[in-house]
């Protein structure tokens, strides 16, 4: 195996030149960190990396915990994460909690002892100690989550106009009597402002009906139950906006099932955008929120604290837009 110490005696030049080269510690003149270089291409030889953070005192780890890889839109967020670190020359540790509180402590001191030098953490929510013992370790740490805590720097869109305007949409379609479909009972700060958005746009457009079903989470099945419960009451509206993909595809399902068209009879848009809402049918209009982006500007955000900008800390905010498909039904016609 070809040493550092080869590399020296190839190259005809110290160790620590040859340490300076790879690092970029110190000023080596051109024409000795091209001979080093060639050295090193032509040997194959390759840096101990533990021997490399000891002194420079850089992992180029960056931990990366998720409550769930199977769901689609945190395979997007991550794989922003990913390729925006190999661009800056970062590894990712990706850790899959499953939600656990445990595995999620136990990743973090994981993280810790690999000098990760900086974390991000992809879910819906995390619990008050988690954020806490993140923020503990003098980390730089950025979130993507649906409960907004003080002091955090975390990715969003501004769900708040984002429900307002696809209410506003449904509203310019002929729709007077439009429902919500919330997953309220989890009661994040996400949800409030979808809440307030949908409420302020039926109050702007000066509609009459307004009516606020809360989903006992926000799973398909859950959604599904639901929407079989208030199958007399879907006659009262004639559109529904859902705060989640999940909902809407769930609900959609149940409507279909008991008798309900959609969109004929209702028309169902959702929120998020995830793959899913392409397959069924009718395609699911819904609220694009841009994952892949979000892993993106999250790890560059995270890398240029990682560096000392501090302007980059706090809140983070990005476009979405509203994927007009199938499952709305333009009244006015």
């Amino acid at each position: 195996m070809i040493t550092i110490k080869d590399v020296a005696r190839l190259a005809e030049v110290s160790i620590s030149t040859v340490s300076r080269v790879i690092n970029d510690s110190k000023p080596v003149s051109p024409e000795v960190r091209k001979r080093v270089l060639k050295v090193i291409e032509e040997t194959g030889y390759k840096p101990n990396d533990v021997a490399r953070s000891l002194v420079t005192r850089r992992s180029y780890l960056i931990g990366v915990i998720v409550n769930n890889l199977a769901n689609s839109y945190v395979a997007d967020t991550v794989r922003g994460i990913e390729e925006i670190g190999k661009m800056y020359g970062y590894d990712i540790l990706l850790c899959s909690s499953y939600g656990s509180k445990e595995t999620q402590e136990k990743y973090l001191q994981l993280l810790d002892r690999k000098q990760a030098e900086g974390l991000f953490l992809v879910g819906s929510i995390f619990d008050e100690e988690i954020i806490k013992l993140a923020k503990s370790f003098n980390k730089p740490c950025v979130f993507f989550t649906r409960d907004i805590r003080e002091n955090m720097n975390y990715i969003t869109i501004d769900c708040k106009s984002a429900i307002y305007e696809v209410t506003k949409y449904l509203f310019e379609e002929g729709h007077r009597k439009i429902a919500y479909f919330s997953d309220y009972e989890n009661r994040t700060t996400v949800e409030d402002e979808k809440v307030e958005g949908y409420l302020k746009a039926i109050e702007d457009n000066e509609m009459e009906y307004s009516k606020i079903y809360v989903v006992g989470g926000s799973k398909h099945n859950e959604a599904y139950d639901l929407g079989k419960s208030i199958i007399d009451e879907a006659k009262d509206f004639t559109a529904c906006v859902c705060s989640s993909d999940e909902i809407a595809i769930g609900i959609l399902d149940s409507f279909l099932d008991n008798g309900i068209k959609v969109p004929d009879d209702v028309s169902i848009v959702g929120f998020g955008n995830i793959r899913e809402g392409k397959f069924v049918r009718p395609e699911l209009t819904t609220i694009g929120e841009p994952y892949y982006d979000v892993g993106a500007v999250g790890m560059r955000m995270l890398i240029k604290m990682i560096k000392g900008d501090k302007i980059q800390q706090g809140r983070m905010e990005l476009p979405f837009t509203i994927e007009k498909r199938k499952s709305v039904k333009n009244l006015n016609k």
